[in-house]
């Protein structure tokens, strides 16, 4: 088992920045990826940006291209998700959720929500305009 707990969630402006950390305890060492989502109100759970774990490939939604980065710190069990020049529509409950190493990944699914099985408690993004 994992457990994930996510941090640095608030209220920003439009054009402000936050930093959200997610830390994993447990079977770290099982981990494959490590990815962040999003869900706003009225909508579906989406990937923003999921990381590799033991190579640290990454992958982002267009909506976040050029403004989010996703990061890990191997040593410290840690994920985090730079968040640049945010949008009022960035504003969402931001999870971290992570796949187990051995888990076949079907091909194109590495940012479908069914594909991860560890998931944080989420922590609330704000931004205002």
């Amino acid at each position: 088992q994992v457990q994930l707990v996510e941090s640095g969630g608030g209220w920003v402006q439009a054009g402000g920045s936050l930093r959200l950390s997610c830390v994993a305890s447990g079977r770290t060492f099982g981990l494959n990826f490590m990815g962040w989502f999003r869900q706003a109100p009225g909508k579906e759970r989406e990937c923003v940006a999921t990381i590799s774990w033991s190579l640290g490939s990454t992958y982002y939604a267009d909506s976040v291209k050029g403004r989010f980065t996703i990061s890990r710190d191997n040593a410290e069990n840690a994920g985090h998700l730079q968040m640049n020049s945010l949008k009022p529509e960035d504003t969402a409950v931001y999870y971290c959720a992570a796949v187990p190493s051995g888990s076949i990944i079907p091909r194109g699914s590495i940012m479908d929500r069914l594909t991860y099985r560890y998931w944080g408690q989420g922590t609330q993004v704000t931004v205002s305009s």
